[in-house]
């Protein structure tokens, strides 16, 4: 499948990025965890308060109802692309999806296609479902009713990762709530993190495959 055969050329570039970006991954880890614990911590005030005075806490710290939308790459983040071509969810990601679901948390895809597979949005997303779906050998099909219309690729080759503008445009459509941003590699997770993404790379050593659901879960409250 031509965007996930690509991908796999970026990867080798992206593992020539020097350590800098993937010590800050990895800080990043620590520090959201600190982040959401203290959180965690500070709210247990207002769970004790009752009625109309929690509430009226609640506003006056600027607690954000729980709304994080999860953005993700695709390639190697939620999908495996096979030596051969065959592509399936990769390593924990259908239950992580599961998990997401279950917590009513939205997800979305920030990924790169051919700007030629289509002149929007859903174009685009309805010529990569295809090209997936044509490789997938996974004992289950890809999720992809999960990410409604929230599936955003370049307009133009211009707009590809890692230039900012496809995070930027999930920014500007998120109504306010929080943005997380899951992906392989340190570059993306680095610009994600420069626009205000509560950004994890997966799949490094000694720490969670993905980012906690939990976590993400509490990052919608915690105060602006």
């Amino acid at each position: 499948m031509l965007a996930m055969r690509r991908k796999k050329g970026d990867n080798a570039m992206y593992r020539s990025v020097s350590t800098g970006p993937v010590r800050m991954g990895l800080a990043l880890g620590a520090a959201t965890v600190s982040a959401v614990l203290c959180a965690t911590a500070g709210a247990a005030a207002p769970a004790h308060a009752t009625g109309g005075a929690a509430r009226d806490l609640s506003e006056r710290v600027g607690v954000q109802r729980a709304c994080p939308v999860v953005y993700f790459d695709l390639g190697e983040t939620l999908v495996h692309t096979a030596d051969d071509g065959a592509t399936s969810y990769h390593p924990g990601a259908a239950a992580y999806l599961r998990a997401l679901r279950a917590r009513h948390i939205k997800v979305g895809l920030i990924t790169n296609v051919p700007s030629s597979w289509g002149a929007t949005d859903a174009e685009r997303a309805a010529r990569l479902k295809s090209e997936v779906d044509s490789t997938w050998r996974g004992s289950a099909p890809f999720a992809w009713k999960d990410f409604g219309d929230r599936i955003l690729t370049p307009r133009t080759e211009a707009e590809r990762k890692p230039a900012p503008v496809l995070w930027q445009r999930a920014k500007d459509l998120s109504g306010g709530c929080r943005l997380v941003y899951q992906a392989e590699t340190a570059e993306e997770v680095g610009v994600a993190t420069s626009l205000g993404y509560l950004a994890y790379q997966v799949d490094r050593p000694h720490r969670p495959a993905y980012l906690p659901v939990g976590l993400i879960e509490l990052l919608g409250r915690l105060p602006r």
